[in-house]
């Protein structure tokens, strides 16, 4: 062995060591969801994610103290943002997709819409030294950042036994975004726990559309024991074949809270910078036939993560299903299962009404729980 390859064995052996620290936490899954994954060299401990929740809400984690990762990630908005189609960085950067929910990331296989991380305790670093993110110019100016807060003084090693550094900052943020698990819906109750009263008429006419004629099913899976209402694929339904190909654009924009307007991408292109262009997970493999394609999104809590697809192109839950029933956008490398559905009215509203069945039973409690941080000044 090397000797570059030496030392990076044994600083990953180490980081397994230092992530045993403190009090471990019993992870129990909620009705509707399976055993939450966790990795062997990063247990939960509850130091892990106390400091984690600090990390995740602390805007000096940017270099002019104004971009936390909650900016994005809003706790009472779904882990998302519900007023920004797409997600605005440090000093109002333009970021050109939108924010994914972080509820129930800790299943993911894929994360990012395009899928190009594959664990937590990596994608955190991703928005930390995005220039048009959290804009931090490289991770040692993140750990002497942090290592400069007194408020952080023996967290981490209370946590991992040793200071701030590259592993234990991911593991750390990790750890908390692996506690906003939410399950036990009311679909789960009436689908997994037999409950005949936890969904009404139109709710359980809505699965059955959701599971047949609609076709949503194929790509938002539902399995015997649980249901993370996603395949882990990538798929192009035309909404990033629209954006990018699509000319004159217009864009729905929020003047005040249910007030909104319809703009043209050439009525602001004297005083704006165009949208940069995006082909989705073609830009990870470079295959032709995963242009335009995005991750596909799990459902659960849907109704609470608005708006909608990659970019935040679609406000509303009933304007969704309206995209689908046309058949998405036509392009060459279109999903083959993207077809017109001949949905009536009633049959859409059955749809719609049975996505919002599916909002966890512990949303409230995961909100307190993230206000619970001290994130400094």
């Amino acid at each position: 062995m090397t000797r570059p390859r030496r030392l990076f064995a044994i600083a990953l052996w180490l980081a397994g060591q230092t992530a045993l620290a403190g009090t471990p936490v019993p992870v129990k899954a909620p009705l509707g969801l399976p055993p939450v994954p966790v990795p062997q060299d990063n247990p939960l401990t509850r130091e892990k994610i106390d400091l984690g929740r600090k990390l995740f809400f602390d805007r000096r984690l940017s270099p002019n103290n104004t971009m936390s990762c909650a900016m994005c990630h809003v706790p009472e908005q779904g882990f998302t943002s519900n007023e920004l189609g797409t997600a605005i960085g440090i000093e109002g950067q333009t970021v050109r997709r939108s924010a994914p929910t972080l509820y129930n990331a800790a299943y993911m296989l894929r994360l990012f819409h395009d899928g190009r991380e594959f664990s937590l305790e990596n994608q955190v670093w991703g928005p930390l030294l995005a220039g048009n993110e959290m804009g931090n110019p490289a991770v040692g100016y993140v750990i002497e950042r942090i290592r400069g807060l007194d408020d952080y003084r023996g967290l981490f090693e209370r946590a991992f036994e040793q200071g701030p550094s590259m592993g234990t900052i991911g593991m750390a943020l990790a750890s908390y975004e692996r506690t906003l698990v939410s399950g036990n819906s009311r679909f789960d109750r009436w689908y997994f726990a037999k409950d005949r009263d936890a969904l009404s008429a139109e709710e359980r006419e809505g699965f059955r559309l959701f599971s047949g004629k609609a076709g949503c099913r194929a790509c938002h899976t539902v399995g015997a024991r649980n249901a993370l209402f996603t395949d882990h694929g990538f798929h192009n339904t035309g909404v990033g074949y629209a954006r990018g190909m699509g000319g004159d654009r217009g864009y729905r924009v929020q003047l005040a809270p249910g007030k909104h307007a319809e703009v043209r991408e050439s009525e602001t292109a004297s005083y704006s910078e165009p949208p940069p262009n995006d082909v989705g997970r073609f830009e990870i493999t470079l295959d032709p036939a995963d242009r335009w394609a995005y991750r596909t999104p799990a459902l659960r809590n849907v109704a609470l993560t608005a708006p909608y697809m990659h970019d935040g192109s679609i406000p509303t839950l009933e304007e969704v299903v309206e995209f689908y029933d046309k058949g998405g956008v036509a392009n060459d490398a279109l999903d083959p299962r993207m077809k017109p559905l001949g949905l009536t009215d009633e049959q859409k509203r059955a749809l719609v009404a049975f996505l919002k069945a599916l909002t966890g039973d512990n949303v409230e409690a995961l909100i307190r729980d993230a206000r619970r941080a001290a994130p400094g000044s």
